[in-house]
């Protein structure tokens, strides 16, 4: 919670629609202690169910809830989320939802597919913060697969920050960016005066992916307005028997 330093805590994490690596085993309830463990106050999930149809015989077997799994994982620790829709197929939907102890101004979901077959979208929420009436921009990210897709993409999202999030108020933007090569810099931080958080502390971004022998630094958490403090991978322990991708954790002083 926002404690008397103005603390913010937040988690990024791509839950692989709720199966650990390799679609074994369905670990939907695990994530949801885990996520709770680490007292995030703002949550940015990607590839997660809003509605997931499953026989009776899947549901047992892999104790499916009969919720939306956005819902399932705020549970009672964040009561208030956003979800916006990347694919819908015919037996449910999934994309990506922000999790929040506080409530939300305002939220919308930005279509930002380029292919039929590659749905993307962006989560945009505005949080009110309960100390001095603030205002907090989350955008929840997931983009393409291909460099041409993101290229688009990125500046989809360029243009949505400079024509709906003001200056002066503080944004954080996190997610699964699928940008292995690091080229989305030269949008967010020469275009947008945004920082990373794992550059700005550690001086290089984390590496998330896979969970068991991260390689590749996919998955951000960009801000402005904000004053890093502290950042944390979470990929050992039980975090590696979850999602294929590490969890980012990070703590901002507002």
């Amino acid at each position: 919670m926002v404690n008397s330093e103005q603390k913010i805590h937040v988690l990024t994490y791509n839950i692989h629609k709720g199966y650990c690596s390799g679609n074994r085993r369905f670990m939907l309830d695990s994530m949801r202690e885990r996520i709770a463990e680490t007292g995030a106050d703002i949550v940015f999930l990607q590839e997660i169910h809003g509605i997931a149809i499953k026989s009776q015989a899947k549901r047992r077997r892999f104790s499916y809830p009969d919720q939306p799994h956005f819902e399932y994982l705020a549970n009672e620790a964040w009561p208030h989320f956003a979800y916006g829709r990347n694919a819908i197929y015919r037996k449910g939907d999934h994309g990506n939802a922000i999790l929040s102890m506080y409530p939300f101004a305002s939220w919308e979901n930005i279509d930002i597919s380029i292919f039929p077959r590659s749905s993307r979208s962006i989560l945009h929420g505005v949080i009110e913060l309960p100390h001095k009436s603030t205002r907090l921009h989350t955008l929840c990210v997931h983009l393409g697969l291909l460099e041409q897709e993101r290229k688009e993409q990125l500046q989809v999202l360029t243009d949505r920050i400079n024509n709906h999030v003001p200056k002066d108020e503080p944004m954080i933007i996190a997610g699964d960016f699928n940008d292995w090569r690091r080229r989305a810099e030269q949008h967010l931080h020469a275009d947008l005066g945004l920082r990373e958080l794992f550059v700005q502390l550690r001086g290089r971004h984390a590496l998330s992916y896979p969970v068991w022998r991260p390689l590749l630094p996919v998955d951000r958490i960009y801000y402005r307005g904000l004053e890093p403090a502290a950042c944390q991978r979470l990929n050992t322990g039980p975090w590696r028997e979850l999602s294929d991708h590490a969890a980012l954790f990070g703590i901002f002083r507002v």
